[in-house]
């Protein structure tokens, strides 16, 4: 069976064959879930830094997380919010407060009941300070209007669709395990109690994190599974023998090395997708420290673009199954993505005249040097950060290339910003605010807070489109606000895509449950089934 990806999708699209019909994927098979086994499961990145990070933390803890943790809403792979702990999220009128309705009778993991009290603590100590600030810059509190209901107010509209992009992201946290504490540091974040269906067990560290079905599950029968082991190889090739032997059932984003892909599927015991991506489309970016008076210079930067082939990279790094960036939108962003950017195709020779218009001529065999840092939470970082370096002294820019570990990545990146260009990546959902603009907003420069904004660029004018888009309620409008955007950062180019990743799921055929999905790693993985 071949793989499915979107360019096979768009491909059988434009012949007119219906793909899912003559390839069905036993991953969103109609088959009646079977119940108990162990699935264990992994991405393609490394351990976390903490079972449950509240600020987020990058898709690692994510991955952990969100099996334990709820949010109040979910979204499908067709993009239409469904209930989790909220029965419903209503808009007034105005769109000035939103009422939520919880779902009754949920307990937590210790036997707690999930009350109102958690929802208003969650907003008020948790989304608002820690967690998605910017997204609730005109959330003005949080009051319990009834048994089951609370209503968020603002000061400004709120859109509906991101009002329920940021509830179905952000979780609920539990009220008596957190209150009093300092919310980063409490023991909780490393064995969390949540609603969701698993419970916490262990964590092995170096080794894997052990959850179990929690039979007080709110949603009657599910989970499916007894348990779920998240298990954490330190390279792809790993992953892929553990697959092979059976030690292994289910990885998603990018788990193996792109060749073993193909040779899994074909022997028929494998089956691998792209769906589950649309609420988190990776890209590898390329971002500039403005704080160093060379990279400061947009011409510069736009230098830096011309010298980089970013089709070589897509095609040599992730063989195939990645291609060249067009802005800091993907272009699978099929609600928000401008197609008329300004672009920086490969052009060494124009690098090298905008490097000496810049004032950079070659002295003594090079122009300046550069401290470049590709994040080492990915293999494929240090891969590219290997062509950015040839590219840049191609062009006569001496390179410095360090590609530390997780964690020091993450410091140097966020705390010490210890770069002049930082090689990392992102997982962006299809609503832009808080999450992608963080990256580039002066709201978004908070040192020591990963996956924010490193570079230190600081626009008046960027911050105002932002604060309109996060409280446009007419959708057209908010698309032209979403295309200013990225306008904008086309020209001041403070962090862009270098390649748009084609990301994929691969698991044994007899894994299902885990399709139609907007987020396949982030989702709870209480419809997940083994068809032993």
């Amino acid at each position: 069976m071949p793989v499915l990806t979107r360019r096979t999708l768009l491909a059988a699209a434009a012949v007119g064959s219906v793909l899912f019909g003559a390839m069905p994927n036993a991953a969103f098979a109609q088959d009646t879930p079977k119940s108990g086994g162990t699935v264990v499961a992994t991405w393609g990145g490394f351990e976390p830094q903490a079972v449950f990070v509240p600020g987020g933390g990058g898709s690692s803890p994510t991955f952990s997380s969100t099996k334990i943790l709820e949010p109040l809403l979910t979204q499908d792979s067709d993009l239409a919010f469904h209930p989790a702990l909220a029965l419903s999220v209503e808009p007034s009128a105005d769109f000035l407060s939103y009422t939520i309705k919880i779902r009754p009778g949920v307990t937590w993991h210790d036997g707690a009941p999930f009350t109102v009290d958690d929802v208003v603590f969650s907003a008020e100590q948790y989304w608002k300070p820690i967690v998605a600030g910017a997204a609730l810059s005109h959330f003005t509190g949080a009051e319990v209007v009834g048994d089951d209901e609370v209503k968020l107010s603002f000061s400004q509209p709120t859109p509906d669709f991101f009002m329920k992009s940021i509830l179905s992201s952000v979780l609920v946290v539990p009220k008596h395990v957190y209150e009093g504490s300092e919310m980063a540091t409490n023991p909780a974040n490393n064995a969390p109690v949540g609603t969701g269906p698993f419970k916490f067990k262990e964590w092995v560290r170096g080794s894997h994190i052990e959850l179990v079905k929690n039979d007080a599950y709110w949603n009657e029968g599910m989970p499916y599974v007894d348990g779920l082991v998240l298990r954490y190889w330190r390279d792809a090739a790993s992953r892929a023998a553990a697959m092979e032997a059976g030690e292994l059932h289910i990885g998603v984003f990018n788990p193996i090395p792109a060749p073993d892909i193909d040779r899994l599927v074909d022997t028929g015991d494998f089956v691998a997708s792209t769906e589950g991506y649309l609420a988190a489309e990776w890209a590898s970016t390329i971002e500039f420290n403005s704080r160093n008076p060379i990279m400061s210079d947009v011409k510069v930067r736009q230098a830096i673009l011309h010298a980089i082939d970013k089709e070589l990279i897509g095609d040599v790094v992730y063989f195939g199954r990645a291609k060249a960036g067009t802005g800091f939108v993907s272009s699978v962003n099929k609600k928000f993505y401008d197609d008329d950017l300004p672009q920086y195709e490969f052009d060494p020779e124009k690098a090298k005249t905008l490097l000496d218009e810049a004032g950079y001529p070659v002295k003594d065999g090079k122009r300046f040097t550069v401290q470049v840092l590709a994040a080492g939470w990915f293999e494929e970082n240090g891969k590219i950060g290997q062509f950015v370096k040839q590219a840049l002294e191609d062009v006569d820019i001496d390179v410095d290339l360090s590609v530390p570990d997780r964690a020091t990545s993450i410091k140097g990146i966020y705390t010490d910003y210890a770069f002049d260009i930082a090689l990392s990546n992102h997982a962006a959902p299809l609503e832009l605010v808080p999450k992608q603009t963080q990256y580039v907003t002066t709201d978004g420069i908070v040192k020591g807070a990963a996956f924010r904004n490193a570079n230190g660029y600081s626009n008046p004018e960027l911050d105002e489109v932002v604060e309109k888009l996060a409280a446009e309620i007419d959708d057209a409008k908010r698309v032209e606000l979403a295309h200013t955007f990225q306008q904008i950062l086309a020209e001041d180019l403070p962090i862009t895509i270098v390649v748009e990743i084609e990301s994929t799921t691969v698991a044994n055929k007899n894994v299902k449950g885990y399709g139609g999905k907007a987020d396949v790693l982030a989702d709870s993985w209480s419809s997940i089934w083994l068809d032993n």
